[in-house]
């Protein structure tokens, strides 16, 4: 099978080739050596697959355009082939939008599949309202302010085109609705959205979990919700 490469990079045992959640779309080809791709699933690493000589790996966030959805870690000195971008763009462009759809949303299924099957949860332990609080946080430049686009007394989803950085943790302030003041915590980034077919029901931006919320302000909140 001949693949199409770019160039060639090097990486030692142990060496970190790319990190779960990170942006990068780049198709890497195992010319020698293996490489573990691996999840956190409640604290812990689990092992996806090993990948060996002769396969490729990386097309996920590449053909879904999403983060990526594993860590990709050299097994011993490695070199790999970073497929030719501009040949892969060009041959994805080819096709019909209707097909690049099923394409994207096979890579879409294929990464919920293997995240059921690794044990990461699909499902919240408390369902979200849809509400619209303002909020602000601060980056590691500047006060932004936003807004929520569903909320529960765990976490909520902010809208936000430059969502911090996976597993960023920061401190989140609500604006309660009718006077009820405020709400202040110490929170993490979950997971995060930077595109969308659909702006609307799925907007851009980032999942967030509490971590300290009080039970007074879990009671405030909940009325708010309500």
């Amino acid at each position: 099978m001949f693949l199409e490469t770019s160039s060639e990079e090097t990486y030692e045992d142990g060496q970190i080739i790319f990190e779960e959640g990170k942006s990068g779309d780049w198709i890497y080809l195992v010319e020698e050596g293996a490489v573990e791709l691996s999840k956190i699933v409640d604290g812990k690493k689990v092992v996806v697959e090993v990948v060996r000589q002769g396969e490729v790996f990386g097309e996920m966030a590449f053909l879904a355009r999403i983060p990526r959805t594993a860590t990709a870690r050299a097994l011993g000195r490695s070199t790999l082939g970073i497929m030719d971008r501009i040949y892969l763009d060009d041959q994805y462009s080819r096709l019909s939008e209707s097909f690049q759809m099923i394409i994207k949303s096979l890579a879409v299924r294929l990464k919920k599949t293997t995240d059921s099957l690794v044990g990461v949860p699909v499902v919240r332990r408390e369902r979200r309202t849809m509400k619209c609080l303002s909020l602000s946080f601060k980056d590691k430049n500047a006060l932004i302010r936003s807004y929520s686009h569903n909320v529960s007394t765990s976490g909520l989803f902010i809208k936000t085109a430059k969502p911090l950085p996976r597993g960023e943790e920061f401190i989140i302030q609500l604006e309660l609705p009718n006077g009820m003041g405020s709400v202040r915590c110490r929170s993490q980034v979950a997971w995060v959205r930077t595109e969308t077919n659909d702006p609307v029901a799925q907007p851009m931006g980032m999942g967030v979990k509490f971590l300290d919320l009080s039970k007074e302000d879990q009671g405030l909140l909940q009325a708010a919700m309500a």
